[in-house]
C-alpha cells in the first residue's frame, strides 16, 4: 500500500514539474539574439538577366482566345403553345420516362425525342430551351405543349397559352 502511494506521489510530481527541469543546464536552449531581418538575406546589386526563351515556346500574349458561341438554332416556325402540369405529373410520357412538371420538357407531334428546342415568347422576349420527351399537343391549332416550369419561365401561366417562336438547336 505504501509503495502504491509513493508511485502516485512521483507520478503527480512528474506531471507538475516543467519538462526542462530534469535536463542539465547545458541542454536548456538559451534565447538566441534576434538577427536583423534585412541582414539575413543576401545582397544583390542588380537582378540577374532573364534567360532567353527556347525556339518552341509560344508567346501567350499573341494568342487570340476562341469566341464561344451558343449552339446554332434552326427556326422551325411559330404557333400557339400551351402547358401541362399537375394532372400529368408522374405519368409516363410517350418516350417512356415519367413526366416532371418541374423539368424543362415539352411535347411535339413530329420532332424526335431528345431534340432540344428553343422556345421564345415574342410578347416579352423570354427564351427557354426544352427537350422533347412526349407527343402532342392534341388540341387544334397548338404546335407545342411545354411543362409548367417552362411555361412559368416564358410567362404563359396566367393565360394558359400564347404565341411562341420555335427553333431546333443543333
Amino acid at each position: 500500500m505504501a509503495i502504491r502511494a509513493f508511485r502516485n506521489l512521483l507520478f503527480c510530481a512528474a506531471l507538475t514539474l516543467p519538462a526542462t527541469a530534469a535536463l542539465p543546464q547545458e541542454h536548456v536552449h538559451a534565447a538566441q539574439p534576434q538577427m536583423d531581418f534585412d541582414a539575413s538575406f543576401a545582397r544583390f546589386e542588380a537582378l540577374p538577366d532573364a534567360p532567353e526563351p527556347a525556339a518552341h515556346v509560344v508567346d501567350i500574349a499573341t494568342i487570340e482566345p476562341p469566341i464561344e458561341t451558343g449552339p446554332a438554332a434552326s427556326p422551325i416556325g411559330s404557333g400557339v403553345a400551351s402547358y401541362y402540369g399537375k394532372r400529368f405529373h408522374g405519368r409516363r410520357t410517350a418516350n417512356g420516362e415519367r413526366f416532371d412538371m418541374h423539368a424543362m420538357t415539352a411535347a411535339h407531334r413530329t420532332l424526335p425525342f431528345g431534340t432540344l428546342v428553343e422556345v421564345t415568347n415574342p410578347r416579352n422576349g423570354k427564351v427557354v430551351t426544352v427537350r422533347i420527351n412526349d407527343r402532342g399537343p392534341f388540341h387544334g391549332g397548338r404546335v407545342i405543349d411545354v411543362s409548367r416550369a417552362a411555361a412559368t419561365e416564358l410567362g404563359l401561366i396566367q393565360r394558359g397559352h400564347g404565341t411562341v417562336d420555335l427553333a431546333v438547336l443543333d
